[in-house]
């Protein structure tokens, strides 16, 4: 697995092919071309495109095995998502934060168990009295609200 936390940014389509990977462990590319053609379109050229700049970004290994290049994850799922998500956090408001959890839980379908998980870490969850605008000058409208209020 990789060795650095440097955040891991990859576009939605290197995320397609990071999910093959992540359910095969180890997968070469006519594999994964033949996984993701039907519903992609995409040609064989295009996956190999999408492996190099995985490789680039450290978060695919490669290795021959015979003729082929075995494709496998430097980086977990979960690491993935909780990069993804703190990038998204830090795109927002701080302000804005909780609304925004609050607008995915309402958006995707949660089994029972989700919803017990969810609300197992609310009850263990800290709240705090005010959270701090976390923006610049004329990104929000937190910081004109407090200039009215001074």
């Amino acid at each position: 697995m990789r060795t650095t936390k440097e955040p891991v940014k990859i576009s939605d389509s290197e995320w397609e092919i990071m999910r093959v990977v992540w359910h095969k462990k180890a997968v070469d590319a006519t594999t994964i071309s033949q996984l993701l053609s039907e519903s992609k379109g995409w040609k064989i050229a295009t996956v190999k495109t999408l492996l190099g700049r995985l490789v680039k970004k450290d978060v695919l290994h490669t290795e021959q095995v015979g003729k082929k290049f075995v494709y496998s994850a430097l980086i977990t799922e979960e690491e993935t998502v909780r990069s993804a998500t703190a990038n998204l956090f830090s795109h927002i408001c701080a302000v804005k934060a909780g609304k925004t959890i609050a607008d995915w839980i309402s958006e995707v379908d949660l089994t029972v168990d989700d919803i017990e998980t969810i609300q197992q870490v609310l009850s263990e969850k800290q709240a705090v009295s005010s959270i701090a605008c976390d923006c610049l000058p004329g990104q929000c409208h937190c910081k004109q609200e407090e200039e009215a209020v001074s």
